[in-house]
C-alpha cells in the first residue's frame, strides 16, 4: 500500500470524540490518508438534528474549522483517517481490489444513544485505491445521495445518512467542467460483501473481521460458540440475509431502483449505501431500468430480490471455512441459509403490500395482491399515487383513482378488495388513516429532483430544500408541495437516464 502524503493535513478541533475500532482491530485492510486541499470550502447544506444526535455541536461545524473537516481539508486532532480497502462483484464481474476510491472515513463516533457510527467523506480526493480516478465528486450527485438517503429515512428504510454538503471551489471535469463538492455520509458502518470477498483471500483477516462484524452489528451472535451446528459464523449469515431480503422489500414497496447493487454496495448492516444511479418508479413496470450503465438490466426494479440473494451467495462463499472445516458441510448449511432467502423476502413484501392496501391482521391473499399489480403494470398506473388512491376510494372520493383508470377496469378488483376489507370488521375510514401512514405522499420524483439538481449547480438552492423538506415528510400532504406529488410527464420519463456520477 502507499503511504500517507508526505504534507499532513491541519488539524481541528471542531469535531472530537473519535474512536477507530475498524482500523485498530483490521488494520491491514485500511491505509491511512488524508483529504486533498480544498480551494474555497463552503457549506452548502448540514443535517443539524443528524449533527445533535451525533453529539456534535451545530455552531462547530458552521464554523470555518468544522467546514474544513467536513470538506477533508483538514482532519479531526483526534482522528486518524484511512481508506478502506475491498473487493467485490461489479455487475457479475469480479474486481480483486476496488477499496476506497474518491472516500475516507474519518473515523467513528458514539451517537447520544450509545450507537456506534462511521463518519466518512466522499469525493476528498485520490486515494492509493483510486484506480486512475480523480477522486473528486461534484456537486449534483452529492446533493443527490444527500436528498435520497434522507428520505429513505423518513420512509424509515434503513440507510447511511447525509451531514453535509460542501462546495470545494475547484472544478471537477466530467462531460464538461462542474462545481466540486464533498458529501459527509453517517453510517452503521461501511463493512460491505467486499470487504469480506477481500478478507477470504487473506485467511488471517477473515476470522478476525467477520468476529469484527459480529461486535459491531450483531452482538447477540458472540455468545454463540465458534463451530458445531449454530455456530456463530452461519447464525451470522443467516441474520444479514434476513436484513438483506427485508431491505430489498422495503425498496421495492416504495418503487426504489438501486441502479448499481454490486457485492462492494450491499451492506452487513442491511443499511442502504450508495445513492449513485438510483431513481424511484412513476408508473409500475418490475422491469424498470434508469441506470445508464445497467444495459442488461441486471438491477431493474423486479430483478433486485435475485440480485441480491445473488450478492449474498458471494457472501456465504467468503464464510465458508468459519462455518465448517469440512467443505461439505459449509456448503450445506450455507445453501440452506441461502435458500431460505425467497421465503424471507415474500414475507416481508407481502406483508408490506398487504398493509399498502389496508390489509393488516388477515391472511395474505397474494393472489389479490399480485391482481392488483398486474392491473397497474398493465395500465402504468403510478406507483406512489395509486396507493393514496384507493385510501381516498374508501373515503367516497373515487375521483383520484378515476383519473387514473377508468372504473370499468379497477370495479372486479376492487369488489373483491372491499370483500376482504370487510373481514377487518374496521371502520373504512380508519383503514385510509392506517394507509396514508405507510403510503407517502412524496418521494423523490426524478424529474423533480433533476430540475432541484440542476439549479443547485447553477447555484440556486431553495428548489432543492423545498424537495427535501417535501420528502423529509413523506406522509403530510400541504398545498404548497401539491406539484410535487404529481409524476413526471412520459416525455420525461422516456428518455430519463441516472449516473453514477464518477
Amino acid at each position: 500500500m502507499s503511504a500517507a502524503p508526505e504534507s499532513p493535513a491541519p488539524t481541528s478541533t471542531a469535531i472530537a470524540g473519535f474512536e477507530n475500532t475498524f482500523a485498530e482491530a483490521l488494520a491491514p485492510l485500511t491505509v491511512a490518508w488524508q483529504g486533498a486541499e480544498v480551494p474555497e470550502p463552503t457549506l452548502l447544506i448540514l443535517n443539524d438534528e443528524l449533527a445533535e444526535s451525533l453529539g456534535l455541536s451545530v455552531a462547530a461545524l458552521r464554523s470555518d474549522d468544522g467546514v474544513a473537516i467536513l470538506s477533508g481539508a483538514a482532519r479531526p486532532a483526534d482522528a486518524t483517517p484511512v481508506a478502506t480497502a475491498y473487493s467485490g462483484h461489479q455487475f457479475g464481474g469480479y474486481a480483486p481490489m476496488l477499496g476506497d476510491g474518491r472516500a475516507l472515513l474519518l473515523g467513528e463516533l458514539v451517537d447520544t444513544a450509545g450507537r456506534r457510527f462511521d463518519l466518512q467523506l466522499k469525493g476528498s480526493g485520490p486515494t492509493p485505491f483510486s484506480r486512475g480516478g480523480d477522486g473528486f465528486a461534484v456537486i449534483g450527485p452529492m446533493l443527490r445521495e444527500y436528498l435520497v438517503s434522507e428520505a429513505m429515512h423518513a420512509l424509515d428504510i434503513p440507510t447511511t445518512r447525509s451531514l453535509a454538503v460542501v462546495a470545494t471551489g475547484r472544478d471537477v471535469h466530467r462531460d464538461g467542467a462542474e462545481p466540486g463538492a464533498v458529501l459527509a455520509r453517517v453510517a452503521a458502518s461501511h463493512l460491505r460483501v467486499g470487504t469480506f470477498e477481500l478478507a477470504v483471500r487473506h485467511p488471517d483477516l477473515l476470522r478476525p473481521l467477520a468476529d469484527y462484524a459480529i461486535n459491531r452489528h450483531y452482538p447477540d451472535l458472540a455468545e454463540l460458540p465458534e463451530s458445531g451446528d449454530r455456530n456463530r459464523y452461519l447464525v451470522f449469515l443467516e441474520t444479514v440475509i434476513e436484513r438483506q431480503a427485508a431491505l430489498v422489500a422495503q425498496w421495492i414497496l416504495v418503487g426504489f431502483v438501486h441502479g448499481v447493487m454490486n457485492t462492494d454496495n450491499t451492506t452487513i448492516s442491511g443499511e442502504t449505501i450508495d445513492y449513485g444511479p438510483c431513481a424511484f418508479i412513476d408508473a409500475y413496470d418490475p422491469d424498470a431500468v434508469f441506470s445508464s450503465i445497467d444495459h442488461g438490466g441486471r438491477y431493474r426494479l423486479g430483478n433486485q430480490p435475485a440480485a441480491l440473494k445473488w450478492n449474498l451467495a458471494r457472501f456465504a462463499e467468503a464464510l465458508l471455512t468459519l462455518i465448517s472445516p469440512v467443505p461439505d458441510d459449509g456448503i450445506a448449511a450455507a445453501t440452506a441459509a441461502l435458500e431460505a432467502f425467497d421465503d424471507h423476502y415474500e414475507r416481508h413484501f407481502a406483508t408490506g403490500l398487504s398493509a399498502k392496501v389496508g390489509l393488516v391482521g388477515l391472511a395474505i391473499d397474494r393472489s389479490l395482491l399480485d391482481d392488483l399489480l398486474t392491473l397497474m403494470h398493465h395500465h402504468r398506473l403510478d406507483w406512489t399515487g395509486t396507493f393514496r388512491a384507493l385510501a381516498d376510494e374508501l373515503r367516497g372520493d373515487p375521483a383520484p383513482l378515476d383519473d387514473a383508470l377508468p372504473r370499468e377496469a379497477s370495479a372486479p378488483w376492487l369488489a373483491r378488495w372491499r370483500t376482504a376489507l370487510a373481514d377487518r370488521g374496521v371502520d373504512p375510514a380508519q383503514i385510509a388513516a392506517e394507509m396514508d401512514a405507510v403510503n407517502p405522499v412524496y418521494i423523490p420524483r426524478n424529474h423533480r429532483l433533476d430540475d432541484a439538481l440542476r439549479a443547485a449547480t447553477a447555484g440556486d438552492l431553495v428548489p432543492f430544500h423545498r424537495l427535501l423538506d417535501a420528502v423529509t415528510h413523506p406522509y403530510e400532504p400541504r398545498d404548497e408541495w401539491s406539484d410535487l406529488a404529481d409524476p413526471a410527464p412520459e416525455s420525461f420519463s422516456a428518455g430519463f437516464r441516472t449516473f453514477c456520477g464518477t
